[in-house]
């Protein structure tokens, strides 16, 4: 018989694999097509993006808070424990700079796409959106690193004086 909370776990593991996972792969293949200047590649390639974050990075980001709290209440973890109150906040952190970014592919998306019709280079506005997406995703990646290294150490951390 299967244990339910593996079953949790798994899908809490599955869920850090995804986020990770397709964030720098997002990031990888919207710097790739950027760096062609070609606004009909990066019109294709963000319209794939903004379709994979809604499939796959969201999908993962609402299950993980869900899968983690689950977990940490199982084991009996109390959600002020140090190291699961950083991983929240850094949840949240990493959120505000993903939901603005979600906004920023669709409208490079669309900048590149009227370029790509018209012929025209990319415009100011598309080169502005993108040091925008760019500059966000420095502190979420690195918010992300951290957090896989509180979830896998779980570090004796004291938030507050008790």
């Amino acid at each position: 018989m299967i244990d339910w909370i593996e079953i949790v776990r798994l899908l809490h593991v599955l869920g850090a694999c995804v986020l990770i996972g397709t964030g720098s792969g997002i990031a990888f293949f919207m710097v790739m097509a950027h760096r062609t200047k070609d606004p009909a590649s990066i019109a294709h390639t963000a319209a794939i993006v903004v379709i994979a974050d809604m499939l796959f990075t969201a999908t993962a980001a609402i299950a993980q808070p869900l899968t983690g709290i689950t977990l940490a209440l199982n084991h009996g973890w109390p959600l002020s424990e140090g190291w699961i109150a950083l991983s929240l906040a850094l949840y949240v952190f990493i959120g505000l700079f993903w939901l603005p970014v979600i906004a920023i592919q669709a409208k490079m998306r669309d900048e590149a796409r009227a370029s790509a019709q018209t012929g025209a280079p990319l415009t100011p506005r598309y080169m502005r959106l993108y040091r925008i997406w760019f500059a966000c995703g420095i502190p979420a990646f690195l918010a992300i690193v951290i957090l896989l290294w509180l979830m896998t150490a779980r570090p004796e951390i004291m938030i507050w004086a008790g």
